[in-house]
């Protein structure tokens, strides 16, 4: 009896498993931490502080990690992750107006909602911009006209601001960072991010056939401007709202994909759930690591979590870039 589809099924799924299961188990662990403090909490620290910051965790991770598999393997460009799109300063630039003009000091889920809806338009420029006639150089181009145009925005926004503190809580909030965020950033998150990592991961097949070129894509059956419009869309939808609420955090999406292709293989189908979860247990990790800082190393404040996956993810983008050089 030929026992070889059993174990390449177990191949495939022990290390899956082994994910899921460490995604679980650190977010228990954050459960277990607070602000330079490790150990149990009473319920209303445990439900107002700590659930909402390890939902998000887990759930902007997943939402990073599936979209930098998902876009290095549409765009075919190894250093590809949802920024690159200019998605993520869209929504930083949506929340900045939100913030500037007041209307998060009223209403606190207005920060987020202005994100989603600077999401919604940086997507609607890059798809409108392309036309139906989309391909991967295409959309990268336009990606980076929407990033520079969103860039330019939030620095003139900066340059503007009515008072030095408001410029300074913009500036630390586009840093990146899971402080203070309650039930209501993750009710007005989650439901997003679940929304485009089930898009995300429905497109397999035709990221597998997009490795091969878009024309030979599409004699295999495939759209490729369909996989690249679906792409573009969930990626929007879980770095749209994980910039929303959390900021600018990057690294994530770039960094996860390529550090699963040694144990899952090149092909970019088998990459997409294991990226959902490392991403997961990776940001998660990052926040344990921030909150515990104080325990660590002798300062007086937290640092943003965005600065953290910055500083752990530069060298490493150095280091793909080098392996990638011709």
């Amino acid at each position: 009896m030929n026992h070889r589809p059993s174990a390449v099924f177990n191949t495939a799924t022990r290390p899956t498993a082994a994910l899921a299961a460490a995604a679980l188990c650190a977010g228990g662990a954050s459960l277990l931490v607070g602000e330079g403090f490790l150990g149990p909490a009473n319920w209303l620290i445990l439900s107002e502080i700590r659930l909402p910051r390890t939902l998000l965790a887990l759930a902007i991770g997943s939402g990073l990690g599936l979209s930098g598999a998902v876009l290095q393997g549409a765009l075919r460009n190894p250093l590809a992750d949802a920024g690159l799109l200019g998605i993520t300063p869209a929504a930083g630039l949506g929340a900045m107006i939100a913030f500037y003009w007041g209307l998060a000091a009223g209403f606190p889920p207005a920060l987020p909602a202005g994100g989603l809806i600077g999401a919604a338009i940086g997507l609607a420029c890059l798809l409108g911009f392309n036309g139906r006639r989309l391909s991967g150089p295409a959309l990268i181009l336009t990606g980076v006209a929407v990033s520079a145009l969103s860039g330019a925005a939030m620095s003139l926004a900066l340059t503007l601001a009515p008072n030095p503190f408001a410029l300074a809580e913009i500036s630390f909030w586009l840093m990146g960072g899971l402080e203070d965020r309650a039930l209501s950033h993750a009710a007005l998150a989650l439901p997003p991010i679940a929304a485009g990592a089930t898009l995300l991961l429905r497109l397999g097949a035709g990221l597998d056939a997009l490795t091969l070129g878009e024309d030979t894509a599409a004699s295999l059956g495939q759209a490729p401007a369909r996989t690249l419009y679906l792409a573009a869309i969930g990626c929007a939808l879980t770095a749209g709202a994980s910039a929303a609420v959390a900021g600018g955090i990057g690294f994530v999406g770039l960094a996860v994909p390529h550090l699963l292709r040694p144990v899952f293989g090149q092909r970019p189908s088998a990459l997409l759930l294991p990226s959902l979860l490392a991403g997961a247990i990776l940001l998660t990790l990052a926040d344990i690591l921030v909150r515990l800082t104080p325990l660590l190393l002798p300062v007086s404040a937290n640092p943003p979590l965005g600065v953290l996956t910055a500083l752990a993810g530069a060298p490493f983008l150095v280091r793909i870039a080098r392996r990638t050089a011709p």
